[in-house]
C-alpha cells in the first residue's frame, strides 16, 4: 500500500487523524463542509421535493 499525504497541507498523514496529519487539518476539513467550499455534484433539490421523499 503507498503512503498517500494529508488531502489538505500533503504531510504524511497519522494514523490517530486518518486521511489527515492533524486534528488542525481535520477541522479545516470539516469547515469546509459547513461552509460549502464542497459540493455533491447534481442538479440543486428544491425543499419541497426533500420534504416529500418520506
Amino acid at each position: 500500500m503507498t503512503k498517500r499525504p494529508c488531502p489538505i497541507c500533503k504531510k504524511p498523514r497519522t494514523e490517530e487523524f486518518t486521511p489527515f496529519c492533524s486534528s488542525r487539518c481535520r477541522d479545516r476539513d470539516l469547515a469546509q463542509w459547513f461552509n460549502d467550499g464542497y459540493a455533491v455534484p447534481g442538479p440543486p433539490a428544491a425543499p419541497e421535493d426533500i420534504a416529500t421523499e418520506d
